[in-house]
C-alpha cells in the first residue's frame, strides 16, 4: 500500500547530546491532522513532567501544518494557542509556502489545489461553490482567515539550529553554508539531499520526504510519517543522552 515510502535505514546512528540544559522536541509533517497534533501534545507533556522545573524544552515544528488533512485551521489555532504557553519554533514548509503563494495571487487554486489546497479552504468554511476548477480566488479565502493565522504564516522560520542540531523542513543543498540555502532547497528540496552522502555542518532534522517510520540517518532524521494517511504524527526528544523517539499513537 505505501511502496512509494521511502526505504527505512537498516541501522541507527549514533547522534550527540543537545547543549547542556537543553531539550528539544520536535514534530514532523502535521497535514491538517488537529488529533494527531492534540495526541502529540498530550506525549510531549506526558515526557517533559519528568524534567526539572526550571528546564523548560524547545518545541520545533518542522512545517508543513496545513493541506491534505482535514483541520488545517484547527492545527494553526492549536498551535497558536500552545505557543501561548510553552516555547515554540515554527518552521515554513513548502505547503505553507503554497497557501502564501495562493492569496498573494500567484498561484491559482487549481495547482494549489493539486497539493491538497481543497482541504485547507474547506476547513476555513469556504463556500463549496467555489471549489470547481479555478473558482476560489484569494479574497474568498483570506477574508475566512484569521488575523492571527495571517501573523503567523508571515513569522514562519527557514530554519532553526542549536547546538549540533539544524532543523528544517526539507533538508539542505550540500556544500552550501546555511546562511546562504535558498528558502525554495529548504522547503522543497528532495533527492539532491535525501541521496547525498554527508557529512554535514549539523545533524539535520528534517520532514518533506515520506517514510514508514522516523528514518535515522547517519547525518539526518526524517520525521515526516504521513500523518494525514497514516494517522502517525512522529516526534523525537533531543537532550543530553541524545535522540529519542516518543511514542504519540492513537489510544
Amino acid at each position: 500500500m505505501f511502496s512509494w515510502f521511502r526505504a527505512l535505514r537498516t541501522e541507527r546512528a549514533s547522534y550527540p547530546p543537545a547543549e547542556a540544559g537543553v531539550v528539544l522536541y520536535a514534530v514532523g509533517d502535521i497535514h491538517g491532522r488537529s488529533d494527531c497534533l492534540r495526541r502529540t501534545f498530550d506525549a510531549i507533556d506526558g515526557d517533559a513532567a519528568s524534567l526539572p522545573q526550571d528546564r523548560a524544552p524547545t518545541e520545533i515544528y518542522l512545517g508543513d501544518f496545513v493541506d491534505r488533512g482535514p483541520d488545517s485551521k484547527g492545527v494553526l489555532d492549536a498551535l497558536i494557542a500552545r505557543a501561548g504557553v510553552r516555547n515554540l519554533v515554527f518552521l515554513r514548509g513548502n505547503h505553507e509556502i503554497l497557501l502564501e503563494s495562493f492569496l498573494s495571487g500567484q498561484t491559482p487554486f487549481e495547482a494549489w489545489r493539486m497539493f491538497g489546497g481543497l482541504e485547507t479552504a474547506l476547513s476555513y468554511g469556504v463556500d463549496a461553490r467555489l471549489l470547481k476548477g479555478d473558482g476560489l480566488k484569494p479574497p474568498d479565502l483570506a477574508r475566512l482567515i484569521p488575523a492571527a493565522h495571517l501573523a503567523f504564516l508571515s513569522a514562519l522560520k527557514p530554519y532553526y539550529v542549536s547546538g549540533g542540531y539544524c532543523f528544517v523542513h526539507a533538508g539542505v543543498r550540500p556544500g552550501i553554508p546555511l546562511e546562504r540555502q535558498t528558502i525554495e532547497d529548504l522547503a522543497w528540496i528532495r533527492e539532491d539531499f535525501t541521496e547525498a552522502r554527508g557529512p554535514f555542518d549539523h545533524i539535520v532534522v528534517h520532514g518533506h520526504t515520506l517514510t514508514r517510520k522516523v528514518d535515522f540517518g547517519k547525518f539526518r532524521i526524517n520525521l515526516d510519517t504521513g500523518a494525514y494517511m497514516t494517522n502517525s504524527l512522529s516526534v523525537i526528544r533531543i537532550d543530553g543522552e541524545g535522540v529519542t523517539e516518543l511514542s504519540a499513537a492513537p489510544a
